[in-house]
């Protein structure tokens, strides 16, 4: 953290890669754009850091969990030109925290997550080691069984776990995007998956503005397929049973 030349305090992040500066600014750009949820204005971006306004730190709140929650079903609805399309100028070849994610546009969803969420990462851990051959052929049968959806591309988030929602008090801030064209069930999933203050509230508000189609609770495994095995990929062994459990579930 440090401040602008204005007084303003700001947070600085360095680039890890190529282009995941140039993905993360366009990602904020493009949730800002929905005018839904609060998300932090990019000051500058370039190929080797970010410069965005910090966010005050506050305590959660029941009235703040239900402003998101209405907040973030105006955010998917704002939508996306195709499941796998990329914010505006952001890179084809995006992240998610440090692992390889591929924003490419593509027909329908079912094909599309185990194409380009589900198998690269299932890939990626067969190369570290972390799966064998059976393994992967839990997940290659889960992708075949993946259900068909009439849910037209959301504009997601991508990376809603916890630790990128932020209180001040009165808001929910939303930070460090891996924002794509998906469908919002899975944002919803990631939420699930590692907890959230007022989750309850969150949903009901959600719920109450943009109603989830019937039996939501049965597919949370099948869209934390996506997160679980990122975080495997990351971080190895220790997640590697809960995405075989998530694969098994459906």
């Amino acid at each position: 953290m440090t401040q602008s030349g204005d007084g303003d305090e700001v947070v600085v992040k360095r680039g890890h890669a190529p282009g995941a500066t140039a993905a993360e600014a366009a990602g904020l750009r493009w949730l800002a754009a929905a005018g839904t949820v609060p998300i932090p204005a990019v000051r500058s971006a370039d190929e080797d850091r970010l410069v965005i306004d910090r966010v005050p730190a506050g305590r959660p709140s029941a009235p703040a969990a239900e402003r998101f929650g209405r907040g973030l079903a105006g955010l998917h609805a704002a939508g996306a030109p195709a499941f796998g399309a990329p914010p505006p100028g952001g890179p084809a070849e995006a992240w998610i925290g440090r692992a390889p994610m591929a924003n490419v546009p593509a027909g329908g969803w079912a094909s599309w997550y185990a194409s380009d969420r589900v198998l690269p990462y299932v890939r990626l851990a067969v190369d570290a080691g972390t799966f064998g051959p059976a393994e992967a052929a839990v997940f290659e049968r889960a992708c075949a069984r993946i259900p068909s959806s009439a849910e037209p591309p959301a504009r997601l988030h991508g990376d809603l776990w916890n630790g990128n929602v932020l209180w001040d008090g009165r808001e929910v801030w939303l930070i460090d995007p891996a924002a794509h064209g998906g469908h919002r069930e899975t944002d919803l999933a990631m939420l699930h998956l590692f907890g959230c203050p007022h989750l309850d509230r969150i949903l009901g508000a959600y719920h109450e503005v943009s109603p989830l189609a019937d039996g939501r609770r049965d597919r949370i495994g099948l869209h934390q397929l996506f997160p679980l095995l990122v975080h495997t990929v990351l971080f190895g062994q220790s997640y590697a049973e809960r995405a075989l459990a998530a694969a098994r579930s459906f």
